[in-house]
């Protein structure tokens, strides 16, 4: 037996059997699942049976007698492609169906960061706005420094509060 000094890398193997974009195959099977799944493909296939019936009963071109083995095999036929076929379009639209879930996700995330982002934001506007001097506060400063010096120019003494008219405490 041959050793192989790097047991690191996988050997290359040749692969053998059919290629086939998975892609393309996955479309063609939810064409044919679409296909199978409509009003139309049941009756068509209704009237085939009813016809294929017929034929052979009543004798007309009989190449299927009654027990109809042939139309057995062949429904049996169908319907052993056509439920993988069913199942892996079913698996495609389960993992779109993730994908978008998962897109939606991020976006909510998204949108709850941003979100949280904005209310941070208001709330240190409003702080900021707490601060700001209102037009009522230089109002009731203008005041109390016209009453200082009506007082001043009638000759009467400040008292110590009116001496500082910047001081609020």
């Amino acid at each position: 037996m041959k050793r192989r000094g790097d047991l690191t890398t996988p050997r290359h193997h040749r692969r053998v059997g059919v290629h086939y974009d998975p892609d393309a195959f996955g479309q063609f099977s939810e064409t044919i699942a679409r296909f199978l799944g409509t009003g139309r493909y049941l009756v068509m296939q209704t009237v085939l049976v009813g016809c294929w019936v017929t034929v052979n009963v009543l004798n007309i071109a009989p190449f299927d007698d009654y027990p109809f083995i042939f139309l057995t095999l062949i429904l049996s036929l169908q319907a052993s492609y056509a439920a993988p076929l069913i199942l892996l379009a079913q698996n495609r639209q389960e993992d779109r169906a993730r994908e978008q879930l998962q897109r939606d996700r991020e976006m909510a995330a998204r949108t709850q960061a941003d979100t949280e982002y904005l209310a941070r934001e208001l709330a240190g506007v409003r702080l900021a706005l707490a601060d700001v001097v209102t037009m009522e506060d230089i109002r009731d400063h203008i005041e109390r420094i016209s009453e200082v010096l009506d007082r001043l120019e009638s000759g009467a003494k400040p008292s110590e509060s009116q001496r500082s008219p910047g001081n609020d405490a």
